[in-house]
């Protein structure tokens, strides 16, 4: 059951011609600025806790158990992903991000107004596994949006440029830290006053979010771009029951599977290298833990031109296929981990080189299978499926670049650990593959999974 006001938005008579390119013109960048920064937003108050860390620690908690409590996040995010990825298929998107992102705040804000909520670490588990299912919320609602206003031929590039909320999001939320602290002289502001931020954010993001472009009186955007799909139909512009979604678009659709698979290893490799890198590089390279911080610090950054390139790759060159591009940036990938790994600590310059490579290379196959997700299924399906890959991306790969991995280095040590990274490259690779034909031909063949 969904309240009114999430159900997805009445359909309007069509415009007059004259009036439907300046509307659409305008209409686009004004919701792609909504779910930038509402996507933004999210990050506010998904990566806040890890810089109230140390303060905790202070109160007598171990990494252990801190690590635990923020096992909580992820475990919660890839299932609600997953599953209010599907109640996002049949929602308002403008105001479902906007839910899902004052839930999430409330969160945090009672995470750091009431003492209680730091009072044990299953009371912060609770807490930030519900979090991470208010987190759940805004990928799919952004999705829903790319897909109606956006035709699969300039979706990677839509798609690349929104990702970089990400980057973005995770760069602002230490300086949000930082202020809220010298604003209230409370080291709790660090989980509260970002919240406070996301809130007024999420007002922002329903001012400017329209659900789709026939709520606003225009017409599909395939239609207004005469970029047709081969396995597009006027049917799939009414919404579907969550039983079609779940069994006849999703469930049964081995592509989707393929790439969910192939999304935990891309996990595995972004997480495993980027999180293990402050530690890494001070221990096998010998870096200062300063030296280690700035050089882990530029690996976002890097991200931000590799991810656009590889959107404008697969829709320019590629001409709508992920695949292609999706396989030769793991390949590239693989290079630079191996280059990572191997490079003696005394050539810094070049240890570096190949972080920052692996940074500007991993964000775009991350990308890739969201947006990938997106094309294997109707417009009406879009949250559940790319709910699908991100369920396998942050319950199996993220968990798995944090215990798997750190226990194998405590067991085996670092070469272990990044022969695991590199076989990650070359699974995440194959199973990319056994997509290449199908995405091929669903471009030139009237074919509907």
């Amino acid at each position: 059951m969904i309240f009114n006001f999430l159900k997805p938005a009445a359909h309007k008579p069509i415009k007059a011609k004259e009036e439907v390119n300046s509307s659409y013109w305008k209409l686009r960048l004004q919701v792609f600025a909504g779910i930038f920064i509402g996507y933004t937003a999210y990050y506010f108050v998904r990566k806040n806790f890890s810089f109230a860390i140390k303060d905790l620690q202070e109160l007598g908690y171990t990494k252990g158990q801190l690590g635990l409590a923020m096992s909580a996040l992820s475990i919660a995010y890839g299932f609600s992903k997953f599953f209010m990825g599907n109640v996002s298929d049949r929602s308002n998107a403008r105001y479902f991000l906007a839910v899902g992102l004052i839930l999430s705040s409330l969160t945090m804000i009672c995470m750091g107004f009431f003492p209680f909520a730091t009072s044990s670490v299953t009371v912060m588990f609770v807490l930030l596994f519900i979090n991470g299912w208010f987190q759940g919320m805004g990928w799919p609602a952004c999705g829903r949006v790319v897909v109606h206003w956006y035709s699969v031929k300039e979706r990677g590039t839509a798609m690349s440029i929104w990702n970089l909320a990400h980057n973005m999001g995770g760069f602002l939320v230490g300086p949000l830290t930082i202020w809220g602290v010298e604003l209230f002289m409370d080291w709790h502001a660090r989980l509260y006053f970002p919240g406070l931020i996301a809130i007024v954010f999420s007002l922002i993001a329903i001012l400017f979010i329209r659900d789709t472009p026939q709520s606003c009186g225009l017409p599909p955007i395939e239609e207004y771009n005469n970029d047709y799909p081969k396995t597009y139909d006027a049917s799939q512009e009414k919404e579907f029951t969550a039983k079609e979604i779940f069994l006849k678009y999703v469930l049964n659709n081995k592509m989707l599977w393929y790439i969910a698979i192939a999304n935990a290893f891309v996990y595995l490799v972004r997480n495993g290298i980027v999180n293990w890198a402050p530690t890494f590089l001070q221990e096998a390279k010998h870096y200062t833990p300063a030296q280690a911080a700035w050089s882990a610090s530029f690996y976002e950054l890097a991200a931000i031109p590799g991810t656009i390139l590889c959107g404008l790759l697969s829709d320019k060159i590629f001409k709508g296929r992920r695949a292609p591009a999706t396989i030769i940036y793991m390949a590239l990938t693989f290079v630079a981990v191996f280059v990572y790994w191997k490079t003696a600590g005394a050539e810094t310059w070049l240890v570096n080189v190949a972080l920052w490579a692996i940074g500007f290379l991993i964000y775009g196959p991350v990308m890739l299978i969201g947006v990938q997700a997106l094309d294997l299924v109707p417009k009406k399906a879009a949250g559940t499926a790319a709910g699908l890959t991100g369920l396998f991306g942050y319950f199996i790969g993220d968990l798995l670049a944090n215990a798997a991995l750190g226990s194998l280095v405590d067991n085996s040590g670092w070469d272990n650990c990044f022969i695991a990274i590199l076989v990650s490259c070359v699974l995440a690779i194959l199973f990319t593959a056994f997509t290449w034909n199908r995405e091929k031909r669903n471009l030139s063949e009237n074919i509907i999974e």
